[in-house]
């Protein structure tokens, strides 16, 4: 949402792009922090009141936001809300995982990340129109109205079998986990996919409007068109991954760095630019569900790894989105943070590619089977 009110909240708290963006990088490095700390918080509790929990402090968060009358009080908000976000969505594609059977993994992980997608379809356009109408603060007013109602139906609707207590919750189990060479390289992936999509993503509203030459009340459908590829990219990467999930986390690297460098090359037209930002929605996010099961499968099924994964993902988000201001203040222009996010994702297929050479030495193979019964034998 803050990506498509960046320059309104600019402008009404009186600071600078890069200050602004800020509001994206701390609330990424927060998550990234905030996923490993509060997961391994609550390891013993059972999840789903967890999930509660988390979603209250995200309504508090907003609702600071919302309320914050300088830049100072609007960051600390959003550090506060973004303290659930990393354990909300490790946690949540456990209890995904928990209610189908492990062939279909891959896929309920990308069930509940429709929410997220959808979110990008209908929330981050809406955010920007109510913004542009009413101003930034109305936007997280009724954010932390829609998080109020989600609060109530995680804890009516969610089945208290499946946010059980994880069955692998000792801290030092979880933490062991971590010795795998597969863990750390796809988590290595994961960070620099999102980095390098996010090093792009944060600055396009002024790509399309400096770039492009769309108006600022364009912003909005031309995110419903970037929300609607995640949704494609998420179904078909939930999909893809069950089937071969190395083969589609690699093409869909390859995908998105293609996409970035010639998003750069062609951003100046507006044609293109709706094509291309679609393709960067579809590839974008055609990884997360397999990034989660590959690296949960890896580490047992605990869900430390679940929320690490997150915490990957916005450490990327977090030196994305600096690098891509770093650029624009250097004077490359609002298109450059494409081709730095073109680069970022590179060298994470090459990772990816490592990943998949080691696992298959060590396996003998591709491995698959074995990461299955591994998570299996954890209850997930």
């Amino acid at each position: 949402m803050i990506a498509g009110l960046l320059p309104q909240v600019s402008r009404g708290l009186h600071v600078s792009t890069a200050a602004a963006g800020w509001l994206i990088s701390g609330y990424a490095l927060t998550v990234a922090v905030g996923a490993i700390a509060v997961t391994a918080a609550t390891a013993h509790l059972p999840q789903k009141p967890v999930l509660v929990g988390l979603v209250a402090l995200f309504v508090a968060g907003n609702l600071l936001s919302a309320l914050a009358p300088d830049y100072g009080v609007m960051l600390l908000g959003r550090v506060v809300a973004a303290l659930c976000h990393g354990s909300f969505f490790g946690i949540g594609s456990l209890v995904a995982r928990r209610l189908v059977p492990p062939e279909r993994a891959s896929r309920a992980v990308a069930l509940m990340f429709t929410g997220l997608t959808v979110a990008n379809v209908l929330g981050v356009p809406f955010g920007a129109l109510v913004g542009e109408r009413w101003g930034w603060r109305a936007t997280f007013w009724a954010i932390t109205a829609i998080g109020a109602v989600a609060l109530i139906a995680i804890a009516v609707l969610v089945p208290a079998s499946a946010g059980a207590r994880s069955g692998s919750a000792d801290l030092r189990t979880q933490v062991r986990a971590f010795r795998s060479t597969q863990v750390w390289l796809t988590l290595t992936a994961t960070a620099l996919g999102y980095g390098g999509m996010f090093g792009a993503f944060s600055y396009l509203a002024y790509t399309f409007t400096r770039v492009a030459g769309f108006s600022t009340t364009d912003v909005a459908w031309l995110l419903v068109v970037y929300g609607t590829g995640l949704v494609v990219g998420n179904i078909a990467g939930g999909r893809g991954a069950d089937h071969d999930r190395d083969v589609t986390l690699l093409v869909s690297l390859a995908g998105l760095a293609f996409t970035l460098a010639v998003f750069g090359l062609l951003a100046s037209s507006r044609p293109a630019s709706v094509i291309l930002v679609f393709l960067l929605g579809v590839f974008g996010f055609a990884t997360v569900p397999g990034m989660i099961t590959r690296v949960t499968d890896a580490a047992g099924g605990v869900p430390l790894a679940a929320s690490a994964n997150v915490s990957a993902s916005n450490v990327g988000n977090a030196v994305g989105a600096w690098a891509g201001g770093l650029v624009i203040s250097a004077g490359f222009g609002y298109a450059a943070p494409l081709f730095v996010g073109a680069g970022i994702v590179g060298v994470g297929m090459g990772v990816m590619g490592a990943a998949v050479w080691v696992g298959g030495v060590a396996a003998g193979g591709t491995g698959r089977g074995r990461e299955v019964k591994v998570v299996e034998g954890q209850g997930s």
